[in-house]
This record gives structure tokens, C-alpha cells and sequence, in this order.
């Protein structure tokens, strides 16, 4: 099975990794997998199916952050077995505050190339639609600081849940980081049962269970992110919150 793992850069998906990595039934190709990927991006298509239709495993995870907006693509591929999808989302003061830590205004520069109609061919402006375009130009990137770029980018590619209506597919799970750290054991059960996978404890045994900083006890540790973009990213929250509960429910009532 193939199990894609997808979402947005500084999100916790090496945590994930991490816990995946220790199954004996899984096989993990991460971003650095040069036979699969090249500087981060996925090889084109016929690659990943070779690699897929080799693999002794019964598991494949597959980390292609920067292809999350083909998912639902890569889902359709021919000839391989129905795979699943871990959507991985995290509150957006913190991937900001790590995104900028790591990578500077990276997320602010591609903001700016799709503006202005520079981005060609980059994974950054892959599939954005008229209205998410004109999104970004309307928050005029060139005046925004690095932390409110990378909420912004953060807004973007997060709604691509809904716009690619991966929320309604019965193949795509929404995990929230704050939520795995907080709940290591219950959440790991939850994405056991998503992928019919053995539950082990060994899955989330590097996981120390903590409140995340995006709990109300710490929102002094919020940006001072543009007032518009914070709106945004408000919304997208309350929706994608909304949305994992949802899920956590629906399973619920299966077991």
C-alpha cells in the first residue's frame, strides 16, 4: 500500500517518519531518497510506480511535501495497489516561527513570484487557481514581513484540502501535529485503524506527550502577523479543525 504523506513543510512529518520508520512492515522513502526524489521534488511518475511495484513491504511511505498539491494524482496512479494519505497540518504561529528559523523569507520570495507572474514552473505555484491567485496579490506580498509571508503560504497550501476536496475522500486522513503530541497514543490508534495497520506503542515511543504551543495557555507566543492574513489563517483553522474532528468522530463510531 501506498501511503503518501503530505501537508506542509516544518509541520511534524519527520515525526511521523520517525514512529513509521520503526515497523518492520514499512518501507520509508523520505525526501532525501535520491532514487525517488531529486533536491526534495518528486522523479516523474514512472520512478515512483517502479519503486512502488518492487518493494517487498506492505507499506510504502512516501514523503513528497512539495508535490501535496498532486495528491489526489498520486492516489490515482495505475497499476499499483489503492494507497492512503496523511495530510499533516500544524497551528500556524509555530510552522511560521520554524519555517522563517530554517529557510528565511523563502515562503515570502515565492509569495512575491506568484504575484507577479515569476513563479513558472516552481512547485510553489503548482495548481493555484484564479482566485487563490489573485489572493495573494490582493494581500500584497512586497509589504508583508517574513512571518506573515509564511502564514499566508501556510494559508494557501493548507486550503488545499478543500480545494482538491480532500476532506470528503474516504483515502485521506487530516492529523494535526498539536493534536499527535499532545494525544501520542490515541492518534496513533486513529492512523492504525485509517491504514489497517498493527497498533504498537513503539509507534509514538519518541513522542513525549506535551501541550503544543498553539494551546490557549501560550497564545502570548502568537506573531505579530498582518491583521488580514491573520483572519485568514483564523478561518482555515477553526475549518481544518473542524474538518479532523469530524474524521476522529466518523472513526470513532466504526470501532
Amino acid at each position: 500500500m501506498p501511503v503518501y504523506l503530505v501537508g506542509l513543510q516544518r509541520s511534524g512529518t519527520n515525526m511521523l517518519v520517525r514512529g513509521l520508520d520503526a515497523a518492520p512492515e514499512v518501507e520509508v522513502r523520505n525526501e532525501n531518497d535520491s532514487t525517488l526524489f531529486h533536491r526534495f521534488q518528486l522523479r516523474p511518475d514512472p520512478v515512483l510506480t517502479a519503486v512502488l511495484r518492487r518493494s517487498r513491504h506492505a507499506y510504502v511511505l512516501v514523503k513528497p511535501l512539495c508535490e501535496s498539491h498532486r495528491v489526489d494524482e498520486l492516489l490515482a496512479l495505475p497499476g499499483l495497489s489503492p494507497g492512503r494519505a496523511l495530510w499533516v497540518w500544524r497551528d500556524v504561529d509555530d510552522r511560521a516561527r520554524s519555517e522563517v528559523a530554517k529557510f528565511g523569507d523563502a515562503n515570502l520570495r515565492a509569495l512575491r513570484a506568484i504575484a507577479d507572474g515569476s513563479i513558472g514552473g516552481r512547485w510553489q505555484g503548482q495548481r493555484l487557481d484564479a482566485d487563490t491567485v489573485e489572493l495573494v496579490r490582493a494581500h500584497d506580498p512586497q509589504r508583508l514581513d517574513p512571518h506573515s509571508g509564511a502564514a499566508l503560504f501556510w494559508y494557501v497550501r493548507n486550503s488545499l484540502v478543500y480545494r482538491l476536496g480532500l476532506d470528503r475522500r474516504s483515502d485521506v486522513l487530516l492529523c494535526h501535529y498539536d493534536t499527535v503530541v499532545a494525544e501520542p497514543a490515541a492518534q496513533l490508534r486513529r492512523l492504525c485503524a485509517f491504514l489497517d495497520f498493527p497498533y504498537h506503542p513503539r509507534l509514538h515511543a519518541h513522542i513525549a506527550p506535551r501541550q503544543s504551543h498553539g494551546t490557549e495557555a501560550v497564545t502570548d507566543r502568537r506573531l505579530p502577523i498582518d491583521r488580514r492574513v491573520r483572519a485568514r489563517c483564523d478561518e482555515l483553522t477553526d475549518r481544518l479543525g473542524g474538518s479532523t474532528a469530524d474524521i476522529e468522530t466518523e472513526a470513532a463510531d466504526r470501532g
